[in-house]
């Protein structure tokens, strides 16, 4: 079958997982944004500050960069099937919860935990990457992912209407609460309608958890250095949370969350060996092996493509608010139009990667993203509104697409480990996010948007230069001590 040929409009077969899938997804990530179209009510509700209502927004994506690993970790040792449904079902009471907060600290200890949420993307990966062969599992996980992630754009539209209908100062509590309700049904639906794998096929399980596999020595060290990034985006999620910043963390308390990230690394960096250092003493098999330089290269394409988006999405309305002198709905209106591109260019990214080859169609993308950019940072107000607005949405397209391509690569690294892969992809994605609002907050936007431009084009060399077209197949091991070849290409 191919790429072509896959219908959306079907309920059957591989398609019907689908549907189910980009659908959770999609509720995770109402779940997840449902906080941003109240920023009024919820500052009037409990009288907060700026800063404070800035500190509800940094810890709503806090964890999510420790959570993609570990969800990665778990959903490919207990599948999909029943990652998604618990995720779905937890999150569900952090909504009752956060809805039902009666001051700052408890909202913020509910958006902290609701980051969890945000790692629910990786656990579709692995159930779309089971169900579709390698042929549209680019134009498949696209369609996962963009659909998905127009649940942001879906809770700004929709929410604040939902809270009008509700009436009271209170509406917008029962409107979070209305989506924790809504996640709490599905989740049970969804464990009851889908299966991990078509009939028949085999589910791989990593050979042991707790750490990525790798293959040889030099992976092994490019494994541990690409983990100490994440490290360093929490360090400075706690810098911009303690007394020189937003005053959330007192010096005692932030010295001591310094002191658990270091902790975290010594203990990840000790699973790591754990699981991997056979390889210092015996060849892992060719057959068995594959190149963690692929992982890499996919982490640092995200970290771009996604980490570029979150960041871009918290900074456009305020930027068109402040270049043309909008009023704060019309600029959330207008910039808007950045998400609702993840509807078409998500699927695309995957489609092109189907059709035209992963490298090539990822370094395309990636130099559009990078015209767009340099683009965006030339935007005035001098410019036509409407100019603006169309330059911001093709770069997003670029940007979009470029997360679909990613993501079309993924299930095709390594089977069994998927959801690792997924994961730490994810993670850099949000790492992604942490670095580009960070420098935002050092500089003008013009910089900013040439700041992502300059990434973007470090990242294209490193894509040219390490990245390896998938070719032939992967070999996985079956329960039984037998080897399945799985066709990549």
């Amino acid at each position: 079958m191919s790429s072509s040929q896959l219908n959306l409009f079907s309920f059957s077969g591989n398609t019907r997982i689908l549907h189910f899938t980009w659908f959770a997804f999609f509720l995770s990530f109402v779940m997840w944004f449902n906080l941003a179209p109240f920023k009024e009510s919820v500052m009037a509700a409990f009288d907060l500050t700026d800063q404070q209502w800035k500190t509800l927004l940094i810890l709503n994506i806090a964890l999510t960069i420790p959570a993609r690993i570990i969800i990665g970790m778990l959903v490919d040792k207990f599948g999909p099937r029943i990652m998604y449904s618990a995720l779905l079902f937890s999150s569900s009471l952090l909504c009752f919860a956060f809805a039902m907060a009666d001051s700052f600290e408890m909202m913020a200890i509910m958006r902290f935990l609701m980051g969890f949420v945000g790692a629910g993307f990786v656990i579709g990966i692995r159930m779309i990457g089971e169900w579709f062969p390698a042929k549209t599992v680019g134009v498949a996980e696209g369609v996962y992912g963009g659909w998905g992630n127009f649940g942001s754009a879906a809770a700004a539209m929709s929410l604040p209407t939902l809270a009008l209908m509700f009436g009271g100062d209170d509406g917008w509590r029962y409107a979070i609460a209305s989506t924790g309700v809504i996640a709490l049904i599905y989740s049970a639906i969804y464990y009851f309608n889908v299966h991990n794998t078509p009939k028949g096929s085999t589910y791989f399980k990593p050979k042991k958890t707790g750490a990525m596999e790798v293959t040889s020595k030099n992976d092994f060290y490019l494994y541990v250095v690409m983990n100490i990034p994440m490290y360093i985006a929490l360090a400075v999620l706690n810098w911009k949370l303690g007394p020189a910043n937003l005053g959330m963390l007192t010096d005692t308390a932030s010295t001591a969350i310094y002191l658990i990230l270091f902790a975290m690394f010594v203990y990840q960096f000790a699973q790591i060996w754990k699981i991997n250092k056979h390889i210092f003493t015996e060849e892992v098999a060719e057959i068995h092996r594959y190149k963690f330089k692929q992982v890499a290269v996919l982490n640092l394409a995200y970290l771009v493509t996604f980490g570029s988006e979150l960041a871009v999405v918290s900074m456009l309305p305020g930027f068109f608010m402040d270049t043309f002198e909008l009023t704060q709905v019309l600029a959330g209106t207008l910039a808007a139009g950045f998400a609702f591109m993840n509807l078409v260019a998500r699927p695309g990214g995957g489609l092109f990667s189907d059709r035209f080859g992963r490298k090539k169609t990822l370094m395309f993308l990636l130099g559009g993203l990078t015209i767009g950019y340099l683009m965006m940072s030339q935007i005035t107000s001098g410019w036509i509104i409407a100019a603006a607005v169309m330059t911001t949405m093709a770069c997003s397209f670029f940007v979009q697409a470029g997360e679909g391509a990613v993501f079309a690569m993924v299930p095709l690294v390594k089977r069994r480990m998927t959801g690792q892969i997924a994961g730490m992809a994810g993670a850099y994605g949000n790492v992604g996010g942490v670095t580009f609002l960070t420098v935002y907050s050092f500089v003008e936007p013009a910089t900013f948007f040439m700041v992502i431009a300059a990434a973007a084009v470090v990242t294209f060399a490193i894509i040219a230069i390490f990245m390896e077209e998938p070719e032939g197949h992967i070999a996985e091991v079956m329960p039984d001590g037998t080897v399945e070849m799985i066709e990549v290409s």
